[in-house]
């Protein structure tokens, strides 16, 4: 199933080779035991997908700040980040403090994820939510789909020397009624994302090599976006400040995980953040 699918490490941040290594065994121990037809089935029984995009916009479109607020225990650099734990309590406290859109990580090596987090963060609000995984196959993609997910993340690091793939997962990902945030590092990888005619991109202020953050990483790139493409700043919001110069040059969606998972009260600093 997976002969197809070459690292290439020369071309792919070196963070990413080893996750990615580890996600092929994933793929493939977890077919043994499920197969794709039978995820499937299990995708076609779920209720339609809520509309990502739409809440977005929507929140844009009433002049506020549209945030995907992360449901996040752990990073590969930073360790744990939580560890009083508890996704359907945090999705809920973001809901209440006005989130556009709930993120949850399911990979389980790395960031110590679970699908079942995803499952109960969404049982709990009626918020669009997005898997949060390295997606690399349909398998994944349908996978998405029959834990209720209601959107999915696609890197195109992880795609840039197989473009036709990126294409595939996004256009099947849209056939089960999903949205993709398709998430991008640098000008290379948005004129990829770019050719997807997207309606959302992801622009991660994070430098995969080295994990360090600058919000100019977004600035840089804006000039290079279409208006009518929603642009997600991903990484390195801590402060209202921050919010503030992201909105001064026209950035009004974010997607926040630690600076709320660090915090008492994940959804009053949302609420702090963004709207007070």
């Amino acid at each position: 199933m997976m002969s197809d699918y070459i690292i290439n490490s020369d071309a792919t941040p070196t963070v990413l080779v080893k996750i990615l290594q580890r996600k092929l065994e994933e793929i493939a121990q977890r077919s043994e035991k499920t197969s794709i037809e039978q995820l499937k089935q299990k995708a076609s029984m779920q209720n339609p997908a809520r509309g990502f995009i739409k809440a977005m916009q929507e929140k844009v479109a009433a002049g506020q700040s549209a945030v995907i607020a992360e449901v996040k225990k752990a990073s590969p650099s930073k360790g744990v980040i939580r560890e009083n734990f508890m996704p359907a309590e945090i999705a809920a406290s973001y809901e209440e403090a006005g989130a556009a859109c709930i993120s949850v990580l399911t990979d389980r090596d790395f960031f110590q994820g679970h699908e079942s987090y995803l499952v109960e963060a969404r049982a709990e609000t009626e918020l669009p939510v997005i898997r949060k995984d390295f997606i690399i196959d349909e398998y994944q993609v349908y996978e998405a789909r029959a834990m209720g997910a209601d959107c999915i993340l696609l890197i195109v690091a992880v795609f840039m020397q197989q473009f036709e793939k990126l294409k595939s997962l996004h256009q099947l990902a849209n056939d089960l009624g999903m949205d993709v945030l398709v998430e991008v590092h640098d000008g290379a990888e948005l004129e990829l994302a770019l050719s997807l005619n997207l309606q959302m991109v992801g622009i991660n202020n994070r430098n995969l090599h080295n994990f360090e953050t600058s919000l100019n990483n977004t600035y840089n790139l804006l000039d290079k976006i279409p208006d009518n493409v929603l642009v997600v700043t991903e990484s390195g919001i801590h402060s209202e400040d921050d919010v503030d110069a992201m909105r001064e040059h026209g950035v009004n969606a974010f997607l926040v995980g630690e600076a709320f998972m660090r915090a008492e009260d994940p959804g009053a600093e949302l609420q702090r953040l963004f709207y007070s």
